[in-house]
């Protein structure tokens, strides 16, 4: 008895690259016999979340420079911590 595994839903996303970056990925997606596809969707995979990270953590600054986000000393936290 075969058990059948769903695939997850994918869709399409088109974007502009430099035709370095295009080349590079086709030529790994030949060497390892793979789609193009499949590096363009694990790079994203592998990525999203430290850019996600990156542009929340520049909303924050401009929060603290607004005077929107509290801030705590150094000196505070190890005082909290008992460092």
């Amino acid at each position: 008895m075969s058990v059948a595994t769903a695939t997850p839903a994918m869709t399409t996303a088109t974007f502009r690259l430099s035709p370095e970056l295009k080349k590079r990925v086709d030529n790994l997606a030949k060497k390892t016999h793979r789609s193009s596809s499949y590096f363009y969707s694990q790079l994203v995979a592998d990525h999203i979340d430290e850019l996600e990270d990156v542009y929340d953590c520049l909303a924050i600054i401009e929060d603290v420079k607004k005077g929107k986000e509290k801030t705590v000393s150094l000196e505070r936290v190890m005082a909290d911590f008992g460092l």
